[in-house]
């Protein structure tokens, strides 16, 4: 949903062992005031990065970052299936360990101020892999981040106990121990089956965080510690404030922490409506938010003085999401049938003209057109057909009746449940209202707050057509998993096959791009038949900047690293 956003938690990937092989971009560092727009040809493919990159001397120390973000959080653990939102995900990244970073290109290395080794060998055929954690790194409450903070995150999410409402379980379901090395500071981590991409485990760019031990060790616990709370942390910054009256969040730079330090005193996330942010901005209440598909806010941007659009590529798409679990829709070929009525071309050419990106639509649920090995494995459903569509709603039984469909007295009238303040959802409801009436089926728009639309509907399957945004990582196999394997923590379609989930799973354990790429194609054939997501386009990495900020902007496929931002001097 336009700003309003799900990261694929533990979601999208592709790298480590296995590299991605993907098509590379130099990208420049944007410029402040009103801006020319970039050709087609300047189009940023997936490893362009644009971040203002300065170093460390020639920034400002000191003063307040302020950020607007979609939604005040209920759920503040971004492991949790309630917290995997994106706006959750952002506030806690400065907050929370996490043990490797990503560059532009998805390429991993290990995040310095939390472990000083990890490495995955083969011991009597199974693979093995060592955490050696660094020695200074504490949580907020004093005590050392060991061992078991990794025992009891794997005990968390190897989705073994359904108590515990996990966003992911990919990687973890797979290891049969976690056991104390050669001192509390090593976690040695027994796999039954390979795993390639076991980097993405307690990653920042995978969206999956370490959380201590004392608040997630029981079910309860993982579940209600972070409600409404950010009770103990890890990061260069701690929480000075939660106030939910202003919707804001107040970081401030830990005077504990370990590692180098930052630049900013504090950060400040302020949830708003996002088709008011680029106002905001314009105004000076915020100085960095992601505009994502919104051309006007684009636009404003454009003409701010001292501002800067930061532009890139990610492995990110906008999406309808079918909920399977409806009684209207738990006919695949009815799902089936609606994917073809949606005519995705003119949905992407009007949700993306005056963005200068391209308007092109996207055929695979678990690639971006700009990465290698990506196909159309749709079988014709990725194509507009309302012939075929009405053909196959006429065999599923939804017969025609004056202007709408029936069956067994019931009408085929589908509620779409956008979120507010959105331009681009409320625009795909309009539109798909109309294509839908031409075959028969009526759509109801149900428009929820924007603090309400995951918590209250997305999350609790009430819906029948869900409009947001998928936010990727750059694993391509285990990152994909949870949105998309069956009971998986953030399937919010609740549709899936074995056939889909063994090919993810092969895809996670390839030793080789060849391989795993030809699995990731096999799932996303899979995918295509279950319909439970409909892509419609990579969404642009799109985002407002004061130009003199540092170190932050459109990340594509690299972490932020917080220590590094700050205002130049």
């Amino acid at each position: 949903m336009g700003r309003l956003t799900s990261h694929r938690t533990a979601l999208l990937a592709g790298l480590t062992a296995v590299s991605l092989s993907l098509t590379l971009c130099a990208c420049g560092s944007g410029t402040g005031g009103a801006q020319a727009a970039p050709t087609p040809l300047e189009s940023p493919k997936l490893t362009a990065v644009d971040i203002n990159p300065h170093d460390r001397a020639e920034l400002r120390p000191g003063g307040t970052l302020r950020v607007a973000v979609a939604q005040y959080s209920t759920q503040w653990s971004p492991i949790h299936t309630d917290g995997s939102e994106s706006s959750t995900v952002t506030v806690t990244k400065p907050l929370l360990p996490t043990f490797f970073r990503s560059d532009a290109a998805g390429t991993q290395s290990i995040n310095p101020a939390y472990l000083q080794d990890a490495r995955s060998e083969f011991r009597d055929g199974h693979q093995v892999v060592t955490w050696t954690l660094n020695p200074k790194a504490r949580w907020s409450d004093g005590t050392p981040l060991t061992w078991r903070d990794i025992a009891a995150n794997w005990h968390a999410l190897n989705g073994k106990d359904p108590a515990f409402k996990a966003s992911s379980s990919t990687g973890f379901e797979l290891v049969s121990s976690v056991e104390r090395g050669r001192d509390d500071f090593q976690a040695v981590m027994t796999f039954d089956k390979p795993f390639s991409e076991w980097q993405s485990m307690f990653n920042g760019a995978a969206n999956a965080p370490l959380l201590p031990a004392s608040r997630i060790a029981t079910a309860d616990l993982f579940n209600s510690a972070y409600l409404d709370a950010i009770p103990v942390t890890a990061g260069p910054f701690k929480v000075e404030k939660l106030d939910r009256a202003a919707q804001t969040v107040t970081l401030v730079a830990d005077p504990g922490w370990w590692g180098e330090k930052p630049l900013l005193d504090r950060i400040v996330f302020r949830a708003m409506v996002p088709n008011t942010m680029a106002a905001a901005f314009a105004k000076g209440e915020i100085d960095f938010f992601n505009n994502g598909p919104d051309v006007a806010g684009y636009q404003l941007i454009r003409s701010t003085k001292g501002a800067a659009v930061r532009r890139a590529g990610g492995p990110d798409f906008r999406q309808f999401t079918l909920n399977s679990h409806s009684p209207l829709l738990t006919d695949p070929a009815v799902r089936q049938a609606l994917f073809q009525a949606i005519n995705r071309d003119a949905i992407t050419r009007s949700d993306l003209s005056g963005l200068d990106w391209p308007t092109v639509t996207l055929n695979n649920h678990l690639l971006v057109a700009n990465q290698n090995a990506y196909r159309d494995n749709s079988l014709g459903l990725s194509r507009f057909d309302p012939a075929d569509a009405v053909r196959k709603l006429d065999a599923a039984g939804w017969k025609l009746d004056g202007d709408v469909r029936k069956k067994d007295g019931r009408e085929l009238n589908l509620r779409m449940v956008i979120p507010a303040g959105v331009t681009q959802a409320q625009n795909e409801a309009a539109v798909t209202t109309r294509m839908l009436k031409n075959v028969g089926v009526k759509v109801t728009t149900v428009t929820a707050a924007a603090n309400e639309y995951f918590d209250k509907y997305v999350n609790r399957h009430d819906f029948d057509i869900a409009a947001y945004s998928l936010l990727g990582t750059p694993f391509p196999a285990s990152g994909n998993r949870a949105n998309f394997v069956q009971n998986g923590g953030t399937n919010h379609s609740l549709a899936g096959s074995a056939t889909a989930d063994a090919a993810l799973d092969r895809a996670a354990a390839a030793t080789d791009a060849a391989t795993a790429f030809e699995a990731i194609n096999q799932a996303d054939g899979e995918l295509w038949k279950v319909a439970g997501v409909l892509p419609l386009y990579q969404r642009p990495q799109l985002y407002g900047a004061r130009a003199d900020l540092a170190n932050i902007g459109a990340q594509g496929l690299s972490d932020i690293v917080w220590e590094n931002v700050a205002f130049q001097r």
